[in-house]
């Protein structure tokens, strides 16, 4: 077999298990309402003047910078900016508060300084055992911000923290597969919000 073929069908399979996770999330009843669930919560809260705080670590950082440019930015269409910030891109509060106070107040010191009643704290971690997402979610809860989950497989202590209100756990057990999933629920999450919010009737988005 030559390197090109090899190539060629290890590709193949890559896409089959990402179409395979995502098929995964289409057939999981419990999912798909609490995915429209997190995304009406969203919603609520944007449209009450609150804003939405993303925290991840590694790739599950990049994710959060993303969807929180979708919704300051835009999605589909033109329309006003949305307030949301990703608490991984301060390179200056991330290294002061890690080094003044240890990795797993990065995040939570941070929502303790710019959360607020009402906004809606969205931690992202594959295994939902990173401790200072762990520890963001429960500082946000005692300000009485939402608490909303991105993870994977079990769930981790994310899922069993009873400073979480809502979890959207990956039928997944492999990083890579539940990041491009978080990506889609992220991604519908923000199309949701802005059509709610801006898309009137009979209107083509993006005109």
């Amino acid at each position: 077999m030559s390197q090109q073929s090899s190539f060629d069908q290890r590709v193949r399979r890559s896409i089959t298990d990402s179409v395979d996770a995502k098929q995964k999330l289409l057939e999981d009843a419990s999912l798909i309402p609490l995915i429209a669930r997190v995304s009406e919560l969203c919603l609520q809260a944007l449209r009450s003047g609150n804003k939405l705080l993303l925290f991840g670590n590694g790739g599950s950082a990049a994710d959060t910078q993303h969807i929180a440019t979708e919704i300051v930015g835009r999605f589909a269409f033109d329309r006003p900016a949305l307030p949301a910030l990703a608490l991984s891109v301060d390179t200056s509060a991330l290294t002061a508060v890690s080094n003044d106070y240890g990795f797993d107040h990065a995040f939570s010191r941070q929502i303790e300084a710019l959360g607020r009643e009402g906004d809606v704290a969205l931690g992202f971690s594959t295994s939902g055992n990173s401790p200072n997402v762990l520890r963001a979610i429960s500082s946000a809860k005692k300000l009485k911000l939402h608490t909303v989950a991105f993870t994977g497989n079990t769930g981790g202590k994310l899922k069993l923290s009873p400073d979480l209100d809502y979890c959207l756990c990956v039928p997944s057990d492999v990083t890579a597969r539940i990041q491009e999933c978080h990506m889609l629920i992220g991604h519908i999450l923000c199309q949701l919000v802005e059509e709610e919010l801006f898309y009137a009737p009979g209107r083509v988005p993006g005109s």
